[in-house]
């Protein structure tokens, strides 16, 4: 009977050291050649690359809008200018219109007296 309770203690003893071994080898980190390090090593720097790839194209979309609203603004400022001007223009010819008829009322005035 001893014998069997032996064997029974010593298969108990076997099997929490397979069992302890078992869990150190789940908590040891991979080899760095093992394939599925090296797999997911690749997936990681895939995804860093496509990050900094939209981040790249994110800041160019930025560059290209910031461009675009300058020239869109240098437009308007000229187009105001252009405005201000014609204004002007329209203002000085009309001054010159309005002087030319009074003038010529000034004129027909005189030549009626005389």
């Amino acid at each position: 009977m001893r014998h069997s309770h032996d064997s029974n203690f010593n298969s108990r003893l076997l099997k929490a050291s397979e069992a302890k071994q078992a869990m150190l080898r789940r908590a040891q980190r991979p080899a760095a050649d093992d394939p599925m390090v090296l797999q997911r090593k690749a997936e990681r720097q895939a995804i860093v690359a496509a990050r900094e790839a939209r981040s790249e194209a994110k800041a160019q979309a930025a560059v290209e809008l910031a461009a675009k609203q300058a020239a869109e603004l240098a437009e308007q400022a000229a187009l105001k200018e252009r405005k201000a001007r014609e204004e002007a223009d329209m203002a000085v010819a009309l001054l010159a219109d309005q002087k030319a008829q009074r003038d010529l009322r000034y004129a027909a005035r005189k030549k009626r007296k005389a």
